[in-house]
């Protein structure tokens, strides 16, 4: 079974190929996952998160899959951490051996072969145990390969092989040097006259009392060698090590030459075939981590019916952000989202504190989970992949020395119609907040207008009530997507319900709520002036 471009993570290699050119990666940039407040649920250290959206509804499939035998045998997840390490210390070994130059390094080649060999074992032992239980192709390909690569004739020989060859090595205590001197007496010569398995003594007259041994023989030192005195440095300890490394890699060229062509043909093979897998375990072990912190804080996960991305399609029931819940102790507050051909494009009004940003992520975050092949964070939802999500959210890192605050949000506004089509999906949260609500209105009207004929779908979280007025003009003006208002309810006496609805936005409610809580109301003021 030649599994070189087996992944867990496309089904097939063209599936694959196309990824890696391109052809199905969407444009998720990171500053979009850092603002949905996803790279810090991850951390991931062998890849970046950005490398593994996709749009293709197959790819998205055949990941469920593999995370739903994640999250159902959790051993997978133990093996995986297990694993990451050990093949992690063989990108190491590979790296110092690149940085020294040396690629005929006899005794790293047994290095990498026992890691090869503890990670075969450790695959083999954590897979046997859920095989069984496995469903997705995925897992059930990756587990028969390892099951043949253990019991093959080819490795019990090279387990066996390996076992003899480091006994050899472990058993060496010590070695003896020989040196020639010149009539000066300086070095000319140094070499290895033989390898001992047992290490000497320091000739000292008090270890001779307690060995009771007083005669001098081939393993009794009778002078240390300077270099590994308590005045020298770590270079000089260093280039002594180094060069005994040498000698014994010399010594035994002969029997693990054979190694080298060993490790170049089969072991080199196969352990890249490991190594390129290594981001999939770290990202599939870190996406089920997040999964099944949702579950056990009682959050819902739904396997989304993926729809074609000319649909355009977002429903989701009772979503939330995942983000959001796994940062509170409270419960969350589920909100039901639909884009339709009611509306594709909302503006979002309500209070401060309210919950439109946290819907706003909720939103990307549903579709970001869904293109990366994981489970939505809702009780149902159906959902066509995005071709790029772009946001503009608040951020005190604008350079803003020669645009000014204004400038630079225009200008974001403006790299945003620079790609976006009608599949993307724009998530705005605050925009124009730096300016008054005369300015912000109009230009927010330019922007709505422009998205409404794009056509893409958009949620324009704002403080703005009075843009609603603008929606029947800006949708005269372009005849293109509907635009629709949500408001973050209140339920009274400002108490935020965090609850989304869709309806017409009233900033004199608002106002009336927040003054009334405060006692700013014309009754309340009079009442306090007159008690004085």
């Amino acid at each position: 079974m030649n599994l070189k471009n087996f992944s867990l993570l496309y089904p097939t290699e063209a599936a694959q190929q196309a990824h890696f050119a391109g052809k199905d990666a969407p444009n998720i940039p990171m500053l979009v996952l850092d603002e949905l407040g996803l790279t810090q649920i991850f951390d991931l250290r062998n890849c970046d998160l950005s490398d593994f959206f996709t749009m293709d509804p197959a790819v998205i499939s055949y990941r469920q899959d593999t995370f739903r035998d994640m999250m159902n045998n959790p051993a997978i997840a133990r093996m995986f951490n297990k694993l990451i390490p050990v093949l992690t210390d063989i990108m190491e070994l590979r790296r110092l051996e690149a940085d020294s130059g040396n690629t005929s390094d006899y005794l790293s080649s047994l290095t990498e072969i026992e890691l090869y060999i503890s990670s075969i074992e450790i695959l083999h032992e954590g897979l046997s145990q859920v095989s069984a239980n496995l469903k997705g192709q995925a897992f059930l390909t990756l587990a028969e390969r390892i099951t043949e690569l253990a019991e093959s004739d080819y490795y019990r020989d090279l387990n066996q092989k390996l076992s003899e060859l480091t006994d050899r090595v472990r058993e060496i205590r010590s070695v003896t040097i020989g040196v020639n001197l010149d009539p000066q007496l300086r070095p000319t010569h140094a070499g290895v006259l033989s390898i001992n398995p047992e290490p000497f003594h320091s000739g000292d007259v008090l270890e001779k009392i307690l060995r009771l041994n007083f005669k001098d023989d081939e393993y009794t030192c009778i002078a240390e060698l300077v270099p590994f005195g308590k005045k020298q440095s770590e270079n000089q300890k260093m280039a002594l090590s180094l060069a005994f490394n040498s000698a014994i890699n010399e010594v035994y060229k002969s029997s693990l030459r054979s190694w080298k062509r060993i490790v170049q043909a089969y072991v080199l093979e196969n352990t890249d075939f490991l190594l390129g897998l290594l981001p999939e375990f770290e990202f599939l072990t870190k996406g089920t981590e997040m999964l099944h912190a949702l579950e056990a804080k009682g959050c819902p996960l739904c396997t989304p019916d993926i729809r074609p991305m000319d649909e355009r399609a977002f429903v989701a029931k009772e979503l939330y952000n995942p983000e959001v819940a796994l940062r509170i102790q409270d419960d969350i507050v589920p909100n039901d989202v639909i884009f339709d051909d009611k509306a594709m494009i909302y503006v979002l009004t309500g209070p401060n504190r309210g919950g439109k940003s946290v819907i706003t992520c909720a939103i990307g975050l549903a579709l970001v989970m869904m293109q990366l092949g994981m489970f939505v964070p809702a009780e149902s939802a159906t959902l066509s992949p995005a071709d790029a999500i772009f946001t503009h959210f608040p951020s005190g890192a604008e350079d803003t020395i020669d645009k000014g605050r204004l400038g630079e949000e225009c200008a974001r506004l403006g790299e945003i119609f620079d790609q976006v089509t009608a599949h993307s999906l724009v998530l705005l949260d605050e925009s124009l907040s730096s300016t008054g609500s005369y300015e912000a209105s109009y230009i927010a009207a330019e922007v709505l207008a422009g998205l409404s004929l794009v056509g893409c779908r958009c949620l324009f979280s704002t403080h703005l009530h009075e843009l609603a007025a603008e929606l029947d003009n800006i949708a005269a003006r372009t005849h293109g997507a509907p635009i629709d208002t949500l408001v973050a309810g209140i339920e009274g006496e400002g108490k935020r319900s965090f609850k989304i609805i869709r309806a017409k936005p009233d900033g004199k409610s608002y106002a009336r709520d927040i003054a009334n809580r405060y006692g700013l109301t014309y009754e309340n003021i009079v009442k306090k002036v007159e008690s004085k």
